[in-house]
């Protein structure tokens, strides 16, 4: 039968079974979506770990799970101790915060009401109630909405019981399986990869310290920022500053906003103090603080984090605009090791901001002689 089909028949049918194949692939992906980002998410966690797990391994007579165990006992630590100390100042904080605003609200509803035009009066009492109707009290919730409540905490809980486990085994048998998926290859290219394997763990484990220094840094500075000027709920407000600040491109309007909104509680002239020293501090860390953390820790441009960041969010949204940094990073990786390093590029006279003749004759001697000969 084989011996009956044309060349073009059996290379036809192999291209469909590709095809197929590839189809089949990319629906298995999509279907696991889920699985493979909270895979990635286990490798950044681990990426950023192992240089820890290896200092305790250096300084303890302990096997590598035991002090991955020992690892996973002091994050919990002070994750409860800091818990235990912020969040009951934040949330009382929180509450004096929330009772202060309906007379905020009723106080900006009477102002609203003597603009002019009337259209634009209506227009902003309309926002006022809009937003007021965030910080009204809910209703008690009813069976169906405490079952959603406890489905969401249930399955939460599982997904961080799965991160922890994947990160655990990823760090215990990440040479095993190095070793594994490395066999594949040839062996004279065994080394190369290995290299570029580990180079992009380490700056995935970077990126993911870099971007603890950032929140961290934020978090800190806008809370003494908010105490000097008398901010009512300085710390509570700063914890928002911190954690939006993980949420690429809009994160640090986010953090802004409950800022400005409790400013203006106070008085609108706070709430302006604010919004400038909100983006003074934003303006410091986008031209200061983030290159210095990303380059020394992650190693790209600000261009291309910029860039990576506008690709993810329109290719996926927010969990695009997250895993975009470290994703162009390992990219770019790949990328430097399959340039030919060997034989570096000649650099073009019409970039020279001063040319002369001899640079002109050194870039000439750079050419091949084919390129020389068309030269003339």
């Amino acid at each position: 039968m084989r011996s009956q089909m044309t060349p073009w028949t059996i290379r036809g049918m192999g291209l469909a079974a590709g095809a197929l194949f590839v189809y089949g692939l990319i629906q298995i992906g999509i279907a696991a979506g889920g699985v493979f980002l909270l895979f990635f998410a286990a490798v950044l966690l681990a990426s950023a770990l192992e240089p820890i797990v290896g200092w305790l391994r250096d300084h303890l007579p302990l096997g590598r799970g035991a002090t991955i165990l020992v690892v996973y006992a002091s994050f919990f630590a002070t994750v409860l101790g800091l818990a235990l100390v912020v969040v009951p100042a934040a949330i009382h904080q929180a509450e004096t915060i929330i009772k202060g605003l309906p007379p905020f609200f009723e106080e900006t509803r009477r102002w609203a009401g003597t603009l002019r035009p009337a259209a634009l009066a209506t227009s902003v009492r309309a926002f006022i109630a809009s937003v007021a109707d965030i910080f009204n009290p809910a209703p008690p919730p009813g069976p169906t909405q405490v079952a959603q409540v406890g489905k969401a905490v249930a399955e939460a809980a599982v997904a961080l019981a799965t991160l922890l486990t994947l990160v655990y085994f990823w760090l215990v048998e990440h040479a095993r399986i190095q070793r594994y998926v490395l066999a594949y290859l040839p062996a004279p290219r065994r080394g190369g990869a290995r290299d570029a394997w580990n180079e992009i763990e380490t700056r995935l484990g970077l990126w993911v310290r870099g971007e603890l220094i950032l929140m961290g840094a934020m978090g800190v500075a806008t809370s003494i920022v908010y105490t000097v000027l008398g901010l009512p709920g300085a710390l509570l407000l700063g914890l928002i500053a911190a954690l939006t600040e993980a949420i690429p491109i809009v994160g640090p309007l986010l953090g802004a906003v409950p800022a400005v909104l409790v400013a203006a509680t106070v008085s609108p002239q706070l709430a302006v103090v604010v919004a400038v020293v909100y983006v003074l501090l934003q303006f410091i860390e986008g031209s200061v603080l983030v290159p210095m953390v990303m380059r020394n820790t992650i190693g790209i441009s600000p261009l291309l984090v910029l860039m990576s960041l506008l690709v993810g969010a329109a290719v996926g949204g927010l969990v695009g605009a997250l895993i975009a940094v470290p994703v162009a990073a390992s990219i770019e990786i790949v990328l430097s090791r399959l340039q030919a390093r060997e034989q570096p590029v000649a650099q073009d006279p019409a970039a020279i901001e001063t040319p002369d003749d001899t640079t002109a004759a050194s870039y000439k001697r750079s050419l091949p002689d084919a390129a020389k000969a068309r030269g003339r």
